[in-house]
This record gives C-alpha cells, sequence and structure tokens, in this order.
C-alpha cells in the first residue's frame, strides 16, 4: 500500500507560482510513474503531467512550458513547479502513484490540494 500526501496549495494571482508536493510513505525508486492530476468543480479529473522512473516526462497542452514536475528520489518525493498561473488553472490537484508488479498495475492518489488562483 502506499499512502500520499499532498501539500503546497493555496491562494495565488494570476501571474504568480506555487509548488506542489506529493510525500509517499514508500521509497519511490519502486514507483513506476508519478503523476499530477487535476479537477476543476463539475468537471472530471484530469491529467497534468507525469514522470516515469526513467525520466520521460508528458504534459497536457494547456500546462507547457509553465509546470514542471520532478521527484526527489532521497525524500521520497514528487514535486509540481507551477508558474505564470492563469485562473483557469485553479482546481483541487491530486498526486497519482502507478507502481507495476508482475503482470498488474496498482494505482494510488493523495487526498488532493486546493490551488485557487485569482485574476
Amino acid at each position: 500500500q502506499v499512502q500520499l500526501v499532498e501539500s503546497g496549495g493555496g491562494l495565488v494571482q494570476a501571474g504568480g507560482s506555487l509548488r506542489l508536493s506529493c510525500a509517499a510513505s514508500v521509497n519511490i525508486v519502486n514507483i513506476n510513474s508519478m503523476g499530477w492530476y487535476c479537477q476543476a468543480p463539475g468537471k472530471q479529473r484530469e491529467l497534468v503531467a507525469t514522470l516515469t522512473s526513467g525520466g520521460s516526462t508528458t504534459y497536457v497542452e494547456s500546462v507547457n512550458g509553465r509546470f514542471t514536475i520532478s521527484r526527489d528520489n532521497a525524500k521520497n518525493t514528487a514535486y509540481l513547479q507551477m508558474n505564470s498561473l492563469r485562473p483557469e488553472d485553479t482546481a483541487v490537484y491530486f498526486c497519482n502513484a502507478k507502481r507495476v508488479w508482475v503482470t498488474r498495475t496498482y494505482e494510488y492518489w493523495g487526498q488532493g490540494t486546493q490551488v485557487t488562483v485569482s485574476s
């Protein structure tokens, strides 16, 4: 079982920055993929960014060039650096971890952290 705890959300003005953190209860060296998702009111949860254990990253088009996902294996923590924030980035942000064991993929979620960007 993997427990994920997010932090770093808050209220920021448009153009500002936030850094989200996701602390894992296990050694994330064994986590195949760490990711961040967001869910705005009335919308489905959607992918923001992912980072594999091999270092490959993916970003949704709307955050390309503004957000950066990273991980610190020594601290068992993943991060999402969010720059040039826009009001449309307002959402609850969830940390996600995927671990592949033999032929199965196990998926874990954090409780979410609120990001609010004012105009």
